[in-house]
């Protein structure tokens, strides 16, 4: 998906170099990204983009968020390989992928006040195309576990209208395509333990560890 990126963005730089006698480094930087910025939001208006992506840093590691026209449709973490990532949501939803930050500002900023403690909910407008059938019933229940609270493969499966549907209540959170922003790290075994998680199970439990820490830390 990205093999080409790096080649065009070299050429923009040495184009930019040129024209505005800056140097690579901060200020070129900010040459790049308002002309990525520029370019996206008359792509966002004319809609000659399927898909909007931007990365952000968070206490599990680099994410990588991609939006539609319609609301976000895909978190990824560093450790599902971003470009392998690309390369899927560009089949799955269209081919014309680019990079901006601002078509995603939202979403990057209620996620940083997520990590910080700020925010337990998210309000963001989502995407859900990627998650069909079960998986799909599966995932639109799992905000109804409470921020600081988890609940089994078991509990879910039977809040999904299967109770004996265990095991694919734990496929579709494994294979939940918007991860942290839709609760699957709150799905656990019976016996407390994590269970798969997209992220890694590091992961799953950082986040467990934060929501239940804050959560505690409110009731004191």
């Amino acid at each position: 998906m990205n093999d080409t990126a790096p080649d065009v963005d070299t050429a923009v730089q040495h184009r930019l170099v040129e024209a505005t006698d800056t140097e690579p480094g901060p200020g070129l930087d900010a040459h790049l990204d308002l002309l990525r910025g520029r370019l996206a939001d008359q792509a966002a208006v004319v809609g000659t983009v399927d898909v909007f992506w931007r990365t952000v840093p968070s206490p599990v590691g680099l994410l990588l968020l991609c939006s539609t026209d319609v609301g976000l449709v895909r978190v990824a973490f560093e450790v599902e390989d971003h470009d392998a990532v690309l390369d899927r949501v560009a089949e799955q939803v269209g081919s014309r992928v680019l990079r901006s930050g601002r078509q995603l500002d939202e979403v990057a900023v209620e996620i940083d006040q997520y990590f910080a403690g700020r925010r337990r909910d998210f309000d963001l407008v989502l995407d859900r195309r990627l998650s069909r059938g079960f998986q799909r019933t599966v995932l639109e229940h799992l905000p109804e576990i409470p921020y600081g609270e988890t609940a089994s493969y078991a509990r879910v499966a039977t809040a999904s209208g299967s109770p004996r549907a265990v095991r694919a209540v734990g496929t579709a959170c494994a294979t939940n395509p918007l991860p942290v922003v839709v609760p699957c790290h709150r799905v656990v075994r019976s016996d407390g333990t994590p269970g798969r998680y997209r992220g890694g199970e590091a992961a799953k439990t950082v986040l467990l560890g934060l929501e239940s820490q804050l959560s505690a830390g409110a009731r004191s």
